[in-house]
């Protein structure tokens, strides 16, 4: 018994689309946070950077984030308004 595919798509087209909104909210924060934690031990700064860049990683992704949300929005309103021209 495995995945059947047509059975769950949509289901699982959703669960790529959260996993990669968290992906990338993560991988914004995460590298922030690690040229703050650089950019602390090169200037012998204590912590300064990495909550700078911390903060600017989360304003990052979350932006990076509504964006990709409102692409796939604008997608699926143009398939519904003119589903004929998919298959041209």
């Amino acid at each position: 018994m495995g995945f059947d595919y047509k059975k769950n798509r949509a289901w699982a087209e959703n669960l790529t689309i959260v996993m990669q909104l968290g992906l990338t909210m993560a991988g914004c924060i995460v590298f922030c946070f690690f040229v703050g934690l650089y950019l602390d031990k090169w200037l012998g700064t204590k912590g300064i950077f990495v909550t700078i860049f911390t903060i600017l990683g989360v304003i990052g992704g979350a932006n990076v984030a509504y964006r990709q949300v409102m692409e796939i929005f604008r997608d699926k309103e143009k398939n519904r308004q003119d589903p004929e021209n998919g298959s041209d």
